[in-house]
């Protein structure tokens, strides 16, 4: 696991030294420029005072070694070694004996290599003779590296003296960081009150705030799954009595007569059952935290035809004639983007509360169409309708109003079927409303999609109605 503190001390300690070791190292190779202008320009005065003094000193012809020094100590690098010649090349003078300098009639300056060494002479050529002053280039790079060395030394001390403060300066800054993470581990697994982020540092405060957001929404589903269980078991509570019961009637019988009621009724019930536990399912998957929609073009018009297709027994079964309207054109589509599963739950739904609460001889219209610039879907049956005192309640799970049970051919639904209607159009961004028909009576579901749908032709909006069973209407 990589550490932030160890991280940034590492590049900071790094960045720092190299920054030291390069200013070290400008300092060694301007002070050795400087150094070789310096000395080569004392290098031509030497060579100059002591020409003026030999010739002060000696005759021109003069050939003798007068004045040259016997040396047997250890010479300074620094040292500047001075020599005169006569035109000819004949030695004069040598401040320095030991050191065999060659001979060289051209004016300024040369860098020949003496014993293994490299040497800077200045020569100055004279009517009377050449007179040379050299020194050692060995003793300019040394002074050049101590000045480098006296400078990195100090810059070494600050690099160090940095990275002590630094270290102070981020456990000084991870403190509150730390805090914050102990009081997490000292949470149980229910407590989602969120981080408080008064202390925390400014560089940190977003993350902490993305956490406290995340926590404020699983607070939210957590207390949705609660509601969930709570509502689930109460409602599970009744069907399953009432199988218990059923069971016990289905025993109890003494004749075929009553055996078969009590079979039938048991059968029902489990229908009942059945279908409310497919409902919760439904819910479950419907869930801002539940399955990953799987996206793919939906064609609306097909899947109105293929739901009312798969009704028509029901429908016919309870005498009401239930048609889909869709385009003019059977090649014409209205493609969205959805999941074609769900929005076969959202159809089956809508389709199935029209048919639980429309009387027999009623009529039931599911219409797939493109209204201004977005496609719809729409249930329309002309039973009972639902008040405006209760259209803002029926979505609500497991609300089921006060008629509802009385007015449904099979004693009611579950009280789910426009939740999960909702919860799956606002999964796809579309907008469920509850309208009345223009004719005043029943009920028109309105599901409209925000994105906009490809088709092949001009939709028919009024025309091409399939009833898919006959119709009874008076």
């Amino acid at each position: 696991m990589r550490s932030i503190e160890r991280t940034l001390l590492g590049w900071t300690l790094g960045t720092l030294a190299l920054g030291a070791f390069l200013v070290s190292l400008a300092v060694y190779f301007f002070t050795l420029e400087e150094m070789h202008e310096v000395f080569d320009a004392e290098l031509q005065h030497v060579a100059k005072a002591v020409a003026s003094y030999h010739r002060a000193g000696h005759q021109p012809g003069q050939t003798d070694d007068v004045g040259s020094p016997t040396r047997t100590d250890i010479a300074d690098d620094s040292e500047i070694v001075t020599l005169t010649w006569t035109a000819q090349g004949q030695k004069i003078f040598s401040s320095d004996p030991r050191v065999a300098l060659p001979f060289s009639s051209i004016e300024g300056l040369s860098q020949p290599v003496v014993g293994g060494e490299a040497w800077v002479v200045y020569s100055t050529v004279g009517a009377d003779g050449v007179t040379q002053a050299a020194q050692r280039v060995a003793s300019r790079d040394v002074m050049a590296g101590e000045s480098a060395e006296k400078v990195f030394l100090p810059l070494l001390g600050l690099t160090v003296g940095i990275g002590g403060l630094l270290v102070f300066g981020l456990r000084r800054g991870f403190y509150p960081l730390e805090g914050a993470a102990q009081d997490i581990a000292r949470r149980s697994a229910r407590s989602l009150e969120p981080i408080p982020v008064e202390q925390v540092p400014t560089e940190i405060a977003p993350l902490v705030s993305s956490i406290n957001e995340l926590m404020s929404r699983l607070a939210v589903s957590f207390a949705a799954q609660r509601r969930f269980l709570a509502d689930a078991a109460h409602e599970l509570r009744t069907p399953v009595t009432a199988l218990r019961l059923q069971v016990k009637l289905l025993q109890r019988s003494k004749n075929e007569i009553d055996r078969a009621r009590a079979l039938q009724d048991l059968e029902a019930g489990v229908t009942r059952s059945q279908r409310l536990v497919e409902q919760l399912l439904h819910v479950a998957r419907t869930e801002p935290d539940g399955e990953t929609s799987r996206v793919e073009p939906v064609d609306l018009a097909e899947l109105v035809r293929s739901v009312v297709d798969n009704f028509s027994n029901k429908a016919l079964h309870r005498g009401i004639d239930l048609g889909a309207t869709t385009p003019g054109n059977v090649a014409t589509s209205i493609v969205v983007s959805a999941d074609s599963e769900q929005m076969t739950v959202l159809l089956n739904n809508l389709v199935e509360n029209a048919l639980r609460y429309t009387l027999a001889g009623g009529v039931v219209d599911v219409e797939a169409s493109f209204r201004n610039g977005a496609p719809e879907l729409r249930v329309i049956d002309n039973g009972p309708g639902i008040s405006e005192g209760e259209k803002a309640r029926v979505f609500d799970r497991f609300y089921r109003g006060a008629d509802a049970t009385a007015m449904a051919h099979d004693g009611g639904g579950s009280g789910l079927g426009l939740a999960i209607v909702r919860a799956i159009a606002e999964r796809h961004n579309a907008h469920v409303s509850l309208q009345t028909p223009g004719g005043g009576k029943g009920l028109m579901v309105v599901v409209r999609f925000s994105e906009s749908a490809r088709q092949t032709d001009q939709p028919v909006l009024a025309g091409n109605r399939t009833a898919t069973t006959p119709s009874i209407a008076t």
